[in-house]
């Protein structure tokens, strides 16, 4: 995958346009289009102590997320665990363009904020961010 931010953009994305339902349609190469763009906030949690890091991580979640919600642009926020391979993700979504590139500007606020919360919690590890495009198929 490749990360999609304000510096960057301008030197992958050869077109973008603006569709009649004023959503901005962005393409990376003939045939790939996005309108969205979405950051993603992960660790890797333990299954020691009855699932006491996940049950931190939540907290930690919900204590940040009226924040998030709050974010100009905002689209949507989904949180994804898996009890396979012990992850916890938070994605957060926002459409392509101004939008995304202000908050990229702002450092993604409140993420900072939230991976030192997830730091914090033992049985916490793999910390880590990503930022990538979502399109409807």
């Amino acid at each position: 995958m490749f990360s999609v931010g304000p510096r960057i953009t301008r030197s992958i994305l050869t077109k973008v346009s603006t569709v009649q339902s004023k959503r901005t349609m962005v393409t990376i190469v003939d045939g790939v289009e996005f309108d969205t763009i979405a950051r993603e906030w992960r660790c890797k949690w333990s299954a020691d102590n009855d699932k006491a890091s996940l049950a931190e991580a939540q907290k930690a979640l919900n204590s940040v997320l009226d924040s998030v919600k709050k974010i100009d642009g905002f689209k949507k926020v989904d949180r994804v665990v898996c009890g396979g391979c012990l992850d916890f993700k938070v994605v957060t979504s926002l459409p392509a363009g101004e939008k995304f590139d202000a908050w990229s500007e702002a450092n993604f606020a409140p993420e900072a904020e939230f991976l030192e919360k997830l730091r914090a919690i033992d049985g916490i590890s793999e910390v880590e961010t990503q930022t990538y495009t979502l399109m409807p198929m």
